[in-house]
């Protein structure tokens, strides 16, 4: 999913209106959710009050964000909401009337953005909803960067490898290794780091190490 827009009340998905999931088993609070997202244009608010099946019923919806109030949960009750927040790629904002550290630590392992205790009022939706897009959206590029500078790493670590292979195998000096495989790369259309794999594979075959 693509990271959402600062302002919440953009249109998302090529132009559809941002889709809001509430999940609470109550409807009377549901309507101070609803109350508290009136303002919001573009938007289509979807309303679960079922727990059985809640996570294919979200997919069934696909929402940019969940809205999830538990009211006052028990702690099987919970980790079975936090279950569903593991498996959502979605900003979650998530109301208690009461909890404890632990509880608060859980939430932020299972992906909550916003773990609001005794804040559900209607005035204070709005700006939970913007708070827990802006962590969604600030967590995902803390991922992605962590996620590209791993796969650099390990690229640099298999061109390492292959260099460290023909310096060995042909007597080469390292300098001379890099230019093979980039000419090599540069004939093929390919990148370095695809020739070095290649090397890599091939004299684990013959038995190299």
């Amino acid at each position: 999913m693509p990271a959402l827009l600062p302002n919440d009340t953009a249109a998302l998905h090529n132009g559809s209106a941002m889709r809001i999931a509430v999940i609470d088993e109550s409807a009377a609070r549901a309507s101070i959710i609803q109350e508290g997202l009136a303002t919001l244009e573009d938007c289509d608010i979807f309303v679960v009050t079922e727990r059985r099946g809640l996570l294919a019923r979200i997919g069934e919806i696909n929402p940019d964000i969940v809205l999830m109030d538990l009211g006052n949960p028990s702690r099987d009750m919970l980790e079975e909401y936090f279950a569903v927040s593991r498996a959502l790629d979605r900003p979650i904002a998530m109301f208690v009337d009461e909890s404890d550290d632990e509880s608060i630590v859980a939430s932020v392992e299972a992906g909550v953005s916003s773990y609001v205790v005794d804040g559900l009022a209607a005035g204070r939706i709005r700006p939970i909803l913007d708070l827990a897009i802006t962590r969604f959206n600030a967590f995902s590029r803390l991922q992605n960067d962590l996620a590209e500078a791993k796969g650099k790493l390990a690229e640099r670590e298999t061109i390492d490898a292959a260099k460290r292979i023909l310096m060995k195998s042909r007597g080469l000096p390292e300098p001379k290794a890099y230019a093979e495989m980039r000419k090599a790369a540069m004939d093929q259309g390919k990148r370095i780091v695809d020739i070095a794999e290649a090397i890599v594979t091939a004299d684990r075959l013959m038995g190299g190490q």
